[in-house]
């Protein structure tokens, strides 16, 4: 269940990238993708729950984690990929868990160790590595890396904010919520392209547009929670490691993206950093 979790996440940065060079436009794309899954998962949240409610103090804390992790993380993530390409992005998020670790840190949540800070250097320089190693180095995407960067750590700030609210919502509800909050705004801020936004796309645009839905945003939830249960968050943390090498993986060999040595040490680089951080108890809880 942890490697299907990891391969549809990971599978999803190729698939955004074919959908947005294939008709689709950034904001249409990612406002009716999260529309449709804010509707799916909250009918899915009421079947199960019979409610769809959070007291009024955890509204406004929902509210501005999805402003956060939803609006400006979509926003981030898809003009990323459509700047950069489905590779350079995906490499940039495995900076992901250092990200989030800081944002832990900065929020009172947990303690790091000195081991920890070591390793952030090193990630730091694995994102440089991955956005300077393209053929036109960083003048020719330095706005996509940019954004790539963003989209990690506004979803790393997401991830640490709905901390409280695991403790009294299940996941369903807290991701109907955040979907339901996050996409009004993104639909709103998506009018101008929705009203320009053709439709007629071939059935395997459409199928992949289904899978961004489906996958990524609802099937996951499942898999990946219920697989926590058996093997515990620690183990299943190690196996997301491997999402952003995946993605590259997908994107070289079905978009036939280039990747130079550049690039691959600055991955390498990043992939060292999460090991240094977790093999002491680099994060303790305060």
């Amino acid at each position: 269940m942890l490697l299907a979790t990891v391969s549809i996440w990971a599978f999803n940065f190729t698939v955004t990238r074919y959908l947005l060079t294939h008709g689709f436009e950034p904001l249409a794309y990612s406002a009716t993708r999260f529309a449709c899954a804010a509707l799916l998962v909250s009918g899915i949240t009421y079947g199960l729950e019979r409610s769809l409610s959070f007291e009024p103090r955890h509204v406004l804390l929902l509210g501005g984690a999805a402003l956060v992790g939803i609006y400006l993380n979509q926003i981030a993530f898809v003009y990323a990929i459509d700047l950069t390409n489905a590779s350079t992005t995906a490499l940039i998020f495995g900076s992901l868990p250092i990200l989030t670790a800081i944002f832990a840190y900065l929020l009172g949540v947990e303690r790091l160790h000195r081991r920890f800070w070591f390793a952030a250097a090193i990630s730091l320089i694995g994102v440089a590595l991955v956005a300077g190693g393209t053929g036109g180095g960083f003048s020719g995407n330095v706005t996509g890396d940019l954004l790539a960067l963003l989209g990690a750590a506004t979803w790393g700030f997401y991830s640490v904010a709905i901390v409280p609210l695991l403790r009294r919502y299940s996941v369903w509800r807290i991701s109907a919520g955040a979907l339901l909050m996050g996409s009004v705004p993104l639909v709103i801020t998506a009018v101008p392209q929705l009203l320009d936004q053709r439709w007629d796309f071939g059935a395997l645009v459409w199928a992949g547009f289904a899978f961004a839905v489906l996958g990524p945003l609802v099937l996951t939830n499942i898999l990946w929670f219920t697989a926590i249960e058996r093997v515990g968050p620690s183990r299943a943390t190690l196996v997301t490691n491997l999402q952003p090498f995946l993605a590259a993986v997908f994107a070289v060999v079905l978009l036939s993206e280039e990747l130079t040595w550049v690039q691959i040490a600055g991955g390498i680089a990043i992939g060292v950093a999460l090991l240094l951080a977790r093999r002491r108890p680099a994060l303790e809880s305060a």
